[in-house]
């Protein structure tokens, strides 16, 4: 790698390496993200380098491990260049089929393709998928489209060209005032403007100052940022070094979890590629300013997504919140100024740089401007990553790119915001998506999670979980949110378990009142959020839970029965043979019967019998069956007419 000392030489470098590429050369994308790898991309890179040096074309054919293009219900994902072949689910075994076929006999293998599970229609660019067709895709559209690995491959698609017209063309206080007017907020869950942010660091009189990427993602379901850093390190690393350039920094941070192995993997390549070139370290392209990265691996302590635990985990010591009488972009790492953004913010400032402030409040709303990038995860038909304009309604996300609910069940709430965030129900689906509006409803935008829940959700067991998820990762530090989460959980659990009483509800609501007010952290602030809104809109299901103990989306438990219909059982012997509890009495052509007192309520039995015969249903409450004798047990066999 040859260090590029100038703006002249890396455009210089970067017409080379577009020079040496032919844009109707054959390659062959494979997604070698985190989620692609666990359904077997690394089997399928494999298979299409062997398959490629059998038939003699390794001199012809190129091929990218790439990142996440976030389809992931359908990895591995492999995208055929030029023409943009989309082929979903593939195996080993297909790699010899597309190379013979597609590459070479210029054939579409139709069982790979994107079918619609409505109208049967095929589609075979990527574009015209509609989990793809609907989005706007202005960060995560790269991906699939570089080596994850090559910087070249980033230089190759403009990379690193906004940092250059950055140091050659615009001050610092330009670069902040191009921010500003872009209205970009943060996309870690606070939306506070990045630009005010920047200018208050800027005007800042102590030094040295920081620039720092949250990427501490702990959202359960949410996984936008891992996306980012493993697919496209450059593009944040890009951001930073500008963030670095406006605000006066030399130093920056990534605060990464240890927990995403692959991400630290290309994030620490990155850098190493970054400073090969001579765009990190001393004297960046001759423009004399300098700047160095360093890598934070968190220990998983989901509190170190808050600005000051964050922080205070980087100066080695535990990582836990500490009160905001100055902002931390006055004094954050170290007392000294410190702008802190999560991934997709930092992923952002690139394309504002390029393309202007303009161009990027195209998209969204009055107060929300661009585009998100959520994790659309849980019962829903498609899930993955979605990137999307501020403003879109809730609808046209979980029905025109989601897909929709699954098994014909009917849609109850989407949970955005992570586990602080609230559940929104179906009366608010046409809610347009933006930092305000998700607010006045109830919840939040939080870093991006959105959990999509159907009829068989109940929504009293959904805040428990969340709380117990919260009380688990509470840092401890004040009184509020340590004890306060745990008497929530305590209270929810119980009520999930039929043990709810009167009174039980008012308790709730005055402990989420002193959390919220008196909590040190914005985590423990905004911790009450899923019981609040699940109270709000699900009020009846807590009702039913404590007075009639009994739930509606027979779901807990505790308040639930599996019994057998005699009128449809037909003997056989299925759940009698599945049940680990040896719960069910009944043999040969005989009608069978669960003894509740053994049921352990597993749920096994429902499972596995036959849909043919749905004999085994699923009731609130412990069932009373009148007995059935002895004579009326056994089923006659039909003989079929000869």
């Amino acid at each position: 790698m040859a260090r590029l000392n100038s703006p002249e030489e890396l455009e210089k470098f970067r017409q080379d390496i577009l020079s040496k590429r032919d844009p109707d050369r054959p390659c062959i994308s494979i997604c070698a993200g985190a989620g692609c790898i666990a359904s077997g991309a690394a089997k399928v890179i494999a298979a299409v380098e062997n398959e490629i040096a059998k038939q003699g074309l390794t001199a012809a054919i190129d091929t990218k491990g790439t990142g996440c293009p976030g389809f992931c219900e359908r990895g591995p994902i492999v995208v055929i260049y030029p023409e943009q072949i989309c082929y979903l689910q593939v195996t080993p075994e297909d790699v010899g089929e597309i190379i013979s076929e597609t590459i070479v006999g210029k054939k579409i293998i139709d069982r790979l393709l994107y079918e619609d599970p409505v109208t049967g229609e095929k589609a075979v660019h990527e574009s015209e998928i509609p989990f793809y067709s609907h989005q706007e895709r202005n960060i995560i559209c790269d991906n699939i489209r570089i080596d994850s690995k090559s910087i070249d491959d980033y230089l190759a698609i403009n990379g690193y060209a906004a940092l250059e017209k950055v140091l050659t063309q615009m001050s610092a206080e330009q670069v902040v005032a191009e921010v500003k007017k872009s209205n970009l907020r943060g996309r870690g869950g606070g939306g506070f403007p990045a630009g005010r942010k920047w200018e208050g660091s800027r005007n800042a009189p102590d030094t040295p100052k920081y620039v720092i990427v949250n990427a501490d993602e702990g959202d359960p379901g949410a996984f936008m940022d891992r996306a980012l850093l493993e697919g496209n390190p450059h593009s944040i690393l890009e951001g930073l070094i500008i963030g670095g350039y406006a605000i006066g920094a030399h130093e920056g941070y990534i605060y990464v979890r240890q927990e995403y192995p692959l991400a630290v993997e290309n994030v620490m390549l990155a850098i190493e590629q970054a400073e090969a070139y001579g765009l990190l370290g001393k004297n960046i392209l001759g423009a004399g300013f300098d700047f160095t990265v360093k890598v934070h691996q968190g220990a998983g302590a989901f509190v170190c997504g808050e600005s000051t635990a964050l922080m205070t985990a980087l100066e080695g010591r535990v990582g836990e919140p500490r009160p905001k009488y100055i902002r931390s972009n006055i004094k954050g790492l170290w007392d000294k100024p410190s702008v802190l953004n999560n991934v997709e913010t930092w992923a952002n400032v690139p394309l504002i740089i390029n393309r202007g402030a303009d161009w990027f409040t195209t998209f969204g709303t009055d107060s929300s401007k661009g585009t998100k990038i959520f994790s659309l995860v849980g019962k829903i038909t498609n899930t993955g990553l979605v990137e999307v304009p501020m403003g879109m309604p809730l609808t046209e996300i979980i029905h025109n790119i989601g897909g929709g609910i699954p098994g014909g069940k009917k849609f109850k709430a989407v949970q955005t915001g992570g586990p602080s965030g609230g559940c929104i129900p179906e009366k608010h689906l046409d809610l347009p998506v933006g930092f305000d509006e998700l607010t006045q409803a109830g919840s939040m935008m939080g870093s991006g999670g959105m959990i999509v829940m159907d009829e068989d959700t109940c929504m009293v067991d959904v805040a428990r979980y969340f709380i117990e998820f919260l009380t688990d990762e509470s840092c401890g530090k004040c009184v509020p949110c340590r004890e306060g989460l745990r008497q929530m959980n305590i209270i929810l659990s119980n009520i999930t378990r039929g043990k709810g009483k009167p009174g039980d509800i008012e308790t709730l609501e005055a402990l989420a009142e002193t959390a919220i007010e008196a909590s040190l952290c914005a985590l423990g602030k905004s911790a009450p959020n899923p019981f609040l809104s699940t109270l709000t809109y699900f009020r009846d299901e807590y009702e039913a839970h404590i007075k009639e103990k009994r739930c509606p989306a027979l779901s807990c438990k505790e308040l639930i029965s599996y019994t057998i219909d005699p009128a449809k059982c037909r003997a056989c012997m299925t759940c009698g043979k599945k049940c680990p509890a040896d719960a069910i009495d009944g043999g040969k052509n005989k009608i069978h019967i669960i003894d509740q007192d053994k049921c352990t309520k597993c749920g096994t039995c429902y499972e596995v019998c036959p849909i043919k015969f749905q004999a085994v249903t699923k009731i609130s409450g412990t069932p009373v069956p009148a007995p059935i004798p002895e004579s009326e047990r056994t089923i006659e066999r039909k003989r079929k007419n000869k």
